[in-house]
């Protein structure tokens, strides 16, 4: 069988075998021009996953320019491989979020296990310890076998590589909506602590120096990855599965020790792993930062298998791999470093004066392209944007109350729909424990772990109410922003900033670019509304099958930090006889609830709106009240409205219960989900002091220790019911098919 690079460039161009890859015939040319000749096979390949989607943003790129980047405590904003924001004393906090959705579609138990390799390498890269790992998931409804078994698996393929890589798997999310039946969103995100002066950035820099291979050998898994993931899914995806990575979570727990002991040492020029386009990706991107060249010889790359060609080299994305710049003449002491946790390291290749990827194979030159054309000088294309005629349909629709004719009934049924019910039967699955750091474990508005020798802790969650989106793009985007934030400091912490997992249809549609348009542009506005700059992030794109799209989702990965764990609040009411109030007004607003779900089975009409000035108003009252003391319990207020909060506020087996009498409709007061609102509860003795601090807090009722769930509302009883019932019915409604 004639090997690949040996294919000639003309055969490449005459039976357009670009096309296959995933270039345009314009984007062909464009390589043509750059190259002054045809390139090879193996050089069309490289071109094609460097000027992917997945690699090179380039219908993204103009809009990811909104996002606010800077900030006061910003040491490292995105182009590495994790944005870094400062938390004092010489530490800082390393984040980021990535999607795996292509691959969770096919082969979904190692599509989320690479998944969740990839993003702890992204961070380990940087030079910081990976802490903790989040998760956001969307699935269809738990109706059919398919979606039961991409649910199952993918929960435990999340579960099967971070439990056994050592990094505790302290929260996230899972909803689920029709939109999601064919393509699965899995987004993972880990978080890492570091010291200032090991901060680590992907440079291919100093002519001479030495290019290493460290960690496992390279396969023929997860060829043409990135372009994969960079094409509608469709009905013979299936036979992608060979572009489904295979992971080694042992491998990586070595791979991680030895990366944090290299760091400390001044021969580590610098260091990237090898993710989405592997060898190529990384190689060409180090030297591009660094505005250098790169030689390989690929006869020295550690293999998997026998015969592989540079094509099959370049284009693996096999797992548990990374590539460091090394000064020349002290290579030994970095691949002994390797060597003693058992991983192969090997020198591959040298950095260059000429700004050129150069590649060697059996004493062949079988790659010769400038390395800025991968990189720095991939196509960047301004898509056509149309408002989706349906948005402006629901934007004339007024906003009405649903007839609701028993609320105890309808919070029942709220309580068991599969978004709102708990996820106790996933995150068991997960281990949350290890390293013995977490603090507030799966199952609140947002994970916490201590930072070990400090007083401090950490704060995180991810978010995404893609319902919101889908109705306005433009106020869903802000509202994505705002509910991270008001999870971090309902904790007690300071949000400190955010990475972004934007999830969407085909681009090439004007109205999904221009859902992506309008989300980008109001989390943009919230994050310099609430000070939270973007440090980081994904795009994941053409998440449709069909001809038919997912709900724009683009998730909000948010840390914060919590300056003394005596301010840590907890989600759950505390004591009988606390007082409850509610912060925040409530309007009649429908649009894209749980409510409208149950009911219509559809959403329609505006989303909830939101002021984001308020938003920040708020939030820092809040967050300054939990700082005096005042504050027993926060709790923002989310899918299903106060009916839903009030339920899961007392699902903590401390037998306690509700009395709360609601002012006006009782429909808008228990189920609206208008934005910009808490539920806290406070001890009676602080009652003037949290109302002096405190604008537009209503005290609706108490907190009981009879364990019973009652609701007046106009003097009339409304809901009467014991915890007990409603608890088994939220905790029992996921079934436990995950075991």
């Amino acid at each position: 069988m004639q090997s690949t690079h040996e294919i000639s460039p003309a055969k490449v161009e005459q039976e357009k075998l670009y096309l296959e890859m995933g270039l345009s015939e314009e984007e062909f040319e464009k390589v043509k021009n750059i190259l002054n000749r045809r390139p090879n096979f193996t050089e069309t390949g490289i071109f094609s996953v460097m000027w992917s989607e997945h690699c090179s943003y380039k219908t993204s790129k103009p809009l990811l320019k909104k996002f606010p980047a800077d900030g006061p405590g910003v040491l490292q904003g995105p182009g590495e491989g994790a944005g870094v924001i400062d938390i004092g004393d010489g530490q800082a906090v390393v984040f980021k979020v990535e999607s795996h959705n292509h691959p969770s579609a096919v082969e979904p138990y190692q599509g989320a296990a690479t998944g969740v390799g990839g993003i702890i390498r992204d961070v380990f890269s940087m030079g910081a310890r990976p802490v903790a790992l989040m998760n956001s998931l969307r699935f269809g409804n738990l109706t059919t076998g398919r979606t039961k078994y991409l649910f199952q698996e993918v929960v435990h393929g999340i579960a099967g590589y971070g439990n056994c890589v050592g990094v505790p798997t302290v929260g996230g999310e899972v909803q689920f909506d029709d939109s999601y039946e064919e393509n699965p969103l899995v987004n993972a995100m880990c978080v890492g602590l570091i010291n200032h002066d090991d901060i680590q950035k992907g440079i291919a820099a100093g002519v001479g120096n030495t290019v290493i291979y460290a960690g496992a050998p390279t396969g023929r898994d997860g060829i043409h990855g990135a372009t994969f993931a960079s094409v509608d899914l469709s009905d013979e995806s299936d036979e992608d599965r060979p572009s489904v990575q295979v992971g080694d979570p042992f491998m990586e727990k070595l791979l991680i020790e030895a990366c944090l002991e290299v760091i400390h040492s001044d021969a580590l020029v610098g260091m990237q792993d090898m993710g989405a386009a592997g060898l190529t990706s990384s190689a060409s991107e180090m030297a591009s930062k660094a505005g250098t060249g790169i030689a390989m010889n690929l006869d020295l790359v550690p293999q998997r298998e026998e015969d592989m060609n540079a094509y099959e080299l370049m284009l693996s994305e096999s797992q548990e791999r990374m590539l460091l710049v090394v000064k020349r003449g002290r290579e030994k002491e970095i691949i002994d470093v390797f060597e003693k946790y058992g991983l192969q390291a090997v020198a591959v290749g040298e950095v260059t004066e000429e700004k050129s990827f150069r590649l060697i194979q059996h004493g062949e030159v079988v790659t010769d392209i400038p390395v800025d054309a991968l990189a720095e000088e991939a196509p960047v294309y301004h898509m056509p944007s149309k408002e989706a005629a349906y948005v402006k349909t629901f934007q004339k629709m007024e906003n009405e109350v649903p007839h609701v004719t028993d609320h105890g009934e309808m919070l029942k049924q709220l309580l068991q729909q599969p978004t709102i019910a708990s996820k106790e039967s996933v995150y068991d699955q997960y281990d949350s424990m290890v390293q013995t750091n977490t603090v507030v474990a799966p199952g609140s508005d947002s994970a916490v772990i201590r930072i070990k020798g400090t007083d401090k802790a950490l704060a995180m969650t991810t978010d995404c109410n893609s319902r919101y989106i889908y109705l306005d793009p433009l106020t869903g985007g802000k509202i994505a922003v705002a509910e991270a934030a008001r999870n971090i400091v309902a904790s007690g912490a300071r949000p400190l900033g955010l990475t972004d997992g934007l999830n969407f249809g085909n681009p090439t549609n004007p109205e999904i670019f221009w859902q992506m348009e309008q989300s980008v542009e109001g989390m943009s506005e919230a994050a310099r509304t609430l000070k939270t700059p973007v440090v980081s992030g994904n795009v994941s794109l053409f998440n449709q099958s069909n001809g038919k799209s997912i709900f724009p989702t683009p998730v909000v990965g948010m840390v914060g930090l919590i300056e003394s764990l005596e301010q840590l609040t907890p989600n759950f009411f505390q004591q009988p006889g606390d007082l409850i109030y509610v912060i925040g007004e409530t309007k009649a607003e429908f649009g894209g609830s749980e409510l409208q779900n149950v009911m219509k089975g559809m959403y329609k009409g505006k989303a909830p709106a939101i002021d984001l000035h308020v938003e920040a108003k708020r939030q820092k009252q809040l967050l300054t009240a939990i700082r005096q003391g005042f504050i027993e319990s926060a709790h923002d207020l989310a899918e299903g409205g106060l009916g839903v909060a009030l339920a899961e506020s007392v699902f903590n087996g401390k037998g306690l219960g509700v009395d709360v009498s609601l002012p006006g409709d009782p429909t808008t007061a228990m189920f609206s989900e208008t934005q910009s609102r808490f539920l806290v509860s406070i001890k009676p003795e602080q009652q003037e002091q949290f109302e002096a601090a405190i604008e537009n807090a209503v005290q609706i009722g108490t907190v009981t220790g009879d364990e019973t769930f009652v609701i007046r509302a106009n003097d009339e009883a409304l809901i009467d019911e014991d915890v007990q019932t409603l608890h088994e019915l939220w905790k029992g409604a996921i079934p436990c098919f995950l075991n």
